[in-house]
């Protein structure tokens, strides 16, 4: 297990703060222990979360041609037909995943393919389980078509607490299977929207791991 690139600056200065925490109670509050501890305490409890948040955990990549999965690590909170207005203007079957703060939050890419479609959209932050969510928040889409000429549309959507999405791919880039292409910090979601005769491999509320849970089939 590695940290992830995007924590190593905030890393540095949660680190100094701990050290500074660390100085100033030894140094003023000698006389009150129970203080000192507790200062110390809670500086060593926030720099161990964010570390684990930035975690870049070694997977060994589930791969298939029409397997579709998962994009991030979370849970399931959506799966339902809906209608997908900024690219498909159509239906298509739409499975979310919510990421919380102790989640991995690495993006993969959830079928090998080319990206065909991208656009980074501005917006609000409304918590990422609100329905509006992936109309109105800050996000990204990018579709991915596959060498069969099928497309799956994967959108990032910041939410209350994460206002800072990464990505990493551009237009007519091609990425394999499980490829990280973004990251988001401190809790956020990621939206698939399916083709309506692909097979949903997975239930409400069901766990998922980037890069190895199968989410489902391309017909």
């Amino acid at each position: 297990m590695t940290i992830h690139r995007e924590g190593h600056r905030m890393l540095i200065w949660t680190l100094a703060m701990v050290i500074a925490v660390i100085y100033g109670a030894n140094l003023y509050l000698s006389h009150l222990p129970w203080v000192s501890y507790t200062l110390m305490g809670a500086s060593l409890v926030v720099f161990v979360t964010i570390l684990q948040f930035f975690r870049n955990p070694s997977r060994a990549i589930e791969v298939g041609a029409k397997k579709i999965i998962a994009p991030a690590d979370g849970k399931v909170v959506v799966i339902e037909e809906v209608e997908e207005p900024e690219y498909f203007h159509g239906k298509r079957k739409q499975v979310s995943i919510f990421m919380s703060p102790i989640n991995v939050h690495i993006n993969r890419s959830p079928i090998k393919g080319l990206v065909k479609y991208f656009k980074y959209h501005p917006g609000k932050y409304l918590v990422a389980w609100h329905p509006k969510a992936s109309t109105e928040n800050e996000r990204t889409t990018m579709v991915l078509e596959t060498e069969c000429g099928q497309e799956v549309l994967v959108r990032q959507i910041a939410g209350a607490l994460a206002k800072r999405i990464k990505w990493y791919v551009n237009e007519n880039d091609r990425l394999d299977q499980g490829e990280e292409f973004g990251f988001i910090k401190f809790g956020s979601r990621v939206d698939l929207f399916l083709p309506l005769d692909a097979k949903v491999c997975v239930e409400m509320d069901q766990k998922s791991r980037g890069g190895q849970t199968v989410v489902a089939e391309l017909a």
